[in-house]
């Protein structure tokens, strides 16, 4: 396989590295943000690539997610001693129902579909960007209630890739809003007729 056709899978695994080395830095200091932004970018940069070159692949959409899942996980190891610092127990409850509900979506995705994924929803990017942003937030005023905002947002799009994991019959990645989603609908009509 030509270099070219691994550009995105080796932005992915850019990530995974940067990802190692936030493990290694202190939170909220001027080298975590520089690294912790340089990874996200990387997030942006992988798939945005691939699309472009029309180097898309099954491989690198789960190298991509495995990537993601490790960024996320890492950064809230680290955030962990702040954010507990600074939420109070509700906005804890909430995040506890977002797991708990997500992983109930991989679960459901790896029986129904053989795979554990969740969907390149809108809901689902904009949550991966309020989630990336919390660090900027954590030493300002506004930590509480951006918090909040991510929680919300968080709910709705892990109710979201639940109900799509539910409803369809088929697994597509790409759906982009349950709501707005021809397929999905088309998937619950074969279920009804059926």
């Amino acid at each position: 396989m030509s270099f070219k056709k691994n550009i995105p899978n080796l932005i992915t695994l850019l990530r995974l590295l940067g990802t190692i080395c936030i493990l290694f830095i202190v939170p909220l200091k001027p080298l975590y943000f520089a690294v912790y932004t340089a990874t996200g970018v990387t997030d942006l940069l992988d798939g945005f690539i691939a699309r472009k070159l029309n180097l898309t692949s099954t491989f690198g959409a789960r190298l991509d997610s495995i990537a993601d899942l490790c960024f996320y996980t890492i950064s809230i190891i680290k955030l962990l001693p702040i954010l507990v610092d600074i939420l109070p127990g509700y906005v804890w409850i909430a995040i506890s129902v977002i797991l708990i509900a997500r992983t109930a979506s991989y679960i459901i995705a790896a029986i129904k579909f053989h795979r554990f994924a969740s969907h390149h929803t809108w809901l689902n990017k904009i949550t991966g960007v309020f989630v990336f942003a919390v660090p900027y937030f954590l030493a300002t005023q506004y930590a509480l209630p951006f918090c909040i905002s991510v929680c919300i947002v968080g709910v709705l799009s892990t109710s979201e890739d639940l109900y799509i994991h539910i409803s369809a019959t088929t697994y597509d990645e790409n759906i982009k809003s349950a709501f707005l989603s021809s397929k999905l609908f088309c998937y619950q009509e074969a279920n009804n007729e059926n």
